[in-house]
């Protein structure tokens, strides 16, 4: 492959290099949320900036740790992934937002994903559409025991990702609106929680690379409560989404540490 950043030895698209990054990273899609998700660090520093991608690196339970920030979308969270692989990273959490989509999925809630469906481009250049997007058992474990133990209402289940964020919320006014209310209806039935971005994208490419993923993701509001008349609360500020990352950090690294030293 061409070196496109001409001996550099930092990853073309995220600007960082080998020994930049800790093992485990956050991932949230807006790069205004790396300052604060770095806030729960020890000694951060800012390690680079670039296009969407911004990242930070300090320290966790004594282990260094870092966040990096995806954009919006499949294809820049690969990149991240892929280049931060590349970095020596294992072990990546998103740290999102998402729409509820059953009844009792409210703004506020959090949505751990075990599973998503893979509405979108960016996983199908990786894997046929049978291979299943699953995130890696001990960051699922992780997040699940990271939101018991922070007491945040939460809910386990499976996603869906899309490649359009308007062609979820009026699907109607696509040309392909068939296949867009037909399909969201498929996932209503399936008992598909909530809908975001990012997630099957991840999971995919990190079965290819063997790397450890997991998403947690605030719920922002849900359009099925609104479109139904039902109370539909409105919650932006992720900060219980990113408390429960950093805890389950926490628990991976413990964990880890326990492994390693037999």
């Amino acid at each position: 492959m061409i070196d496109y950043t001409e001996g550099s030895g930092k990853q073309y698209h995220i600007g960082v290099g080998p020994g930049d990054v800790g093992r485990y990273v956050l991932m949230p899609g807006d790069p205004g949320r790396c300052a604060q998700i770095a806030s729960h660090f020890d000694d951060p520093v800012l390690m680079g900036q670039n296009r969407e991608y911004v990242t930070y690196t300090g320290t966790l339970e004594g282990e260094r740790v870092s966040v990096t920030s995806t954009g919006i979308g499949g294809p820049s969270a690969s990149i991240a992934v892929e280049e931060l692989s590349k970095c020596g990273a294992d072990t990546f959490i998103r740290v999102g937002t998402c729409g509820g989509m059953q009844d009792d999925v409210l703004g506020g809630q959090l949505v751990i994903a075990s599973g998503s469906v893979r509405m979108e481009g960016t996983s199908r250049e990786f894997a046929p559409i049978e291979y299943p997007a699953v995130p890696h058992p001990d960051v699922l474990f992780a997040l699940r025991e990271a939101a018991r133990r922070l007491d945040m209402p939460h809910h386990v289940g499976v996603v869906q990702c899309k490649d359009s964020f308007y062609g979820q919320h009026e699907p109607e006014l696509m040309p392909v609106s068939y296949e867009l209310q037909n399909k969201w209806e498929a996932w209503l039935r399936m008992g598909c929680l909530a809908s975001e971005m990012e997630s099957s994208a991840l999971f995919i490419v990190g079965s290819f690379l063997r790397a450890r993923t997991g998403t947690v993701l605030l719920v922002v509001a849900n359009q099925e409560r609104a479109r139904k008349g039902l109370p539909n609360i409105q919650v932006h500020n992720t900060a219980s989404a990113i408390s429960t990352a950093v805890e389950a950090l926490r628990i991976l690294i413990r964990e880890d540490r326990k492994e390693k030293d037999g």
